[in-house]
C-alpha cells in the first residue's frame, strides 16, 4: 500500500489503493517507517495508483506535509486533484496532475526543432514530443516562454495539456485547428515560394521588434561566446581570436528573437501566423536568429544534401532560394552583394555552431564524424576570411 524510494535526492512515497478511515493508521505508520528509514526533507507523494482518500486520508497528507520542508503531490487523477482543490491542498503545497498518454504511432510529422517533434494527432490537435525523457522541466519552461511572447505581441500557440507519450517521454498539446506549416504550404503548392518567404519576413520582424527584459531569457551573444570558447582548441589560434573578437563586438541587445526559426516552426491558421517551438525564445542581435536560419536552409545540407531535404521536406535548391528571399525581404534589397554579406555574417556562426555541435556528439571518433567537422571548419575559416564584423 506503501512504497518509497530515494530518487535525485528527493525521497518518493508511492500510495496504492484507497486509505479510509479502516487503514489510515497502518498507512501513516508506514510512512513513518519509510521516512525513517530514509531521511529526508524534500518528499514526493505519488498517487498514480491512489484510487481515493477519504478524510482520514487527507489527514495524513496533510499531516505529512506539515512536517517537511518540501513535499509536492504528483501524479493525481482528476477527481482526486478536485477533491485537494476544494480542500485547499493546491494553496498550500504544489499539486501536480496525472498525464494523459498520447500515442504518436503513425501521426504525420508536422514540425522539428532542436528539441522535439511536433505530430498532428487529429485535425484540430498537435503534440510537441521532446527528445528528452525527463523533459517536464522543459516543458513548463516552455509554456512560460510562450505566455512572455503571447502577452508582447508575438502570435504563438500555448499549450493547454501535458501528455505522456506512449513508449516514453512527455509531450505538450496544442489546439491549432487544421493548421499548416510554412513548409507544408510550400510543399503543397498553397502559396508560391515568394509569398510564403514575405509571410515569414514578416511574422519574423514583428518578433524582432520585441524589447524583452534581459534578465528573462537567455543573452545569444552570451551563448555564442560560450560556443566560441569549445572551438578553442579545434581552430588556429589566429582563426579562434578573430572568431572570438568578432562576436564580442556584437553590440548588446534586448530584442527578442526566436532562436530556431524556420518555416516548419511557422504555422498558418485561418490567415493567422502562429510561433511554435518556443524553448528556444531568446534575446540579442539578429545575427544570432540569421545564423541559425542559416543553417536551416544551408549548414545542414553542407556535407550531405540529402540530410537537408530530409529535415526540411523540400529539395536543397528550394531552401537555399527560400533562404536568399527571406534575406532580400528583411534587408529590402535586391543587392547581391548586400545579401551575400549578411549570408557570410551568419554563416560563421551557424557554421560555428554545427561543427561543435559534431565534436560534442563524438565526431572526432568517427570517419564521417570527423569529415563533418573538417567541411564546418573549412567553411568557418572561410567565410571569415570574407567579413570584418558580424552585424548588419
Amino acid at each position: 500500500m506503501v512504497q518509497g524510494r530515494m530518487e535525485n535526492e528527493r525521497l518518493i512515497i508511492t500510495l496504492e489503493g484507497e486509505i479510509n478511515s479502516f487503514n489510515a493508521l497502518q498507512v501513516e505508520k508506514e510512512i513513518h517507517e519509510i521516512r525513517e528509514a530514509y531521511p529526508c526533507s524534500s518528499i514526493e507523494l505519488d498517487c498514480e495508483r491512489l484510487k481515493h482518500a477519504s478524510s482520514a486520508g487527507l489527514r495524513i497528507i496533510l499531516r505529512l506535509i506539515q512536517q517537511t520542508d518540501n513535499t509536492i503531490i504528483t501524479n493525481v487523477h482528476p477527481d482526486m486533484y478536485e477533491i485537494l482543490d476544494i480542500t485547499g491542498f493546491t494553496e498550500i503545497t504544489e499539486v501536480r496532475k496525472a498525464y494523459r498518454e498520447f500515442s504518436v504511432d503513425g501521426c504525420e510529422v508536422i514540425g522539428q526543432g532542436a528539441n522535439g517533434k511536433v505530430y498532428r494527432i487529429d485535425p484540430d490537435t498537435i503534440v510537441k514530443v521532446y527528445l528528452n525523457p525527463n523533459a517536464l522541466p522543459e516543458i513548463h519552461r516552455e509554456r512560460e516562454l510562450a505566455r512572455l511572447a503571447f502577452v508582447v505581441g508575438v502570435p504563438t500557440a500555448i499549450p493547454y495539456d501535458v501528455v505522456r507519450i506512449s513508449g516514453g517521454g512527455y509531450g505538450s498539446v496544442f489546439e491549432l485547428l487544421n493548421a499548416k506549416s510554412f513548409a507544408k504550404l510550400l510543399i503543397d503548392g498553397d502559396r508560391p515560394l515568394d509569398d510564403v518567404a514575405k509571410m515569414s519576413v514578416d511574422l519574423l520582424k514583428l518578433i524582432h521588434s520585441k524589447v524583452v527584459r534581459s534578465d528573462s531569457l537567455p543573452d545569444m551573444k552570451a551563448v555564442a561566446l560560450d560556443w566560441a570558447g569549445f572551438l578553442k582548441d579545434h581552430l588556429p589560434a589566429e582563426q579562434y581570436e578573430k572568431l572570438h573578437a568578432l562576436i564580442a563586438a556584437v553590440p548588446q541587445d534586448d530584442h527578442l528573437m526566436h532562436g530556431d526559426y524556420h518555416i516548419k516552426n511557422i504555422e498558418y491558421q485561418n490567415g493567422e501566423y502562429l510561433l511554435i517551438d518556443m524553448d528556444t525564445l531568446c534575446h540579442g542581435h539578429p545575427i544570432f536568429e540569421m545564423s541559425s536560419m542559416y543553417n536551416a536552409y544551408v549548414g545542414f545540407g553542407l556535407v550531405d544534401p540529402e540530410e537537408l531535404e530530409k529535415f526540411m521536406g523540400l529539395p536543397v535548391e528550394t531552401c537555399h532560394i527560400f533562404w536568399r528571399k527571406s534575406l532580400e525581404y528583411y534587408l529590402g534589397t535586391k543587392d547581391a552583394a548586400a545579401i551575400d554579406a549578411v549570408e557570410a555574417k551568419a554563416g560563421v556562426v551557424g557554421l560555428m555552431r554545427l561543427m561543435r555541435r559534431e565534436i560534442r556528439r563524438g565526431g572526432l571518433d568517427r570517419e564521417d564524424g570527423r569529415r563533418m567537422i573538417e567541411a564546418y571548419r573549412a567553411g568557418l575559416v572561410q567565410l571569415m576570411s570574407q567579413v570584418d564584423s558580424l552585424t548588419f
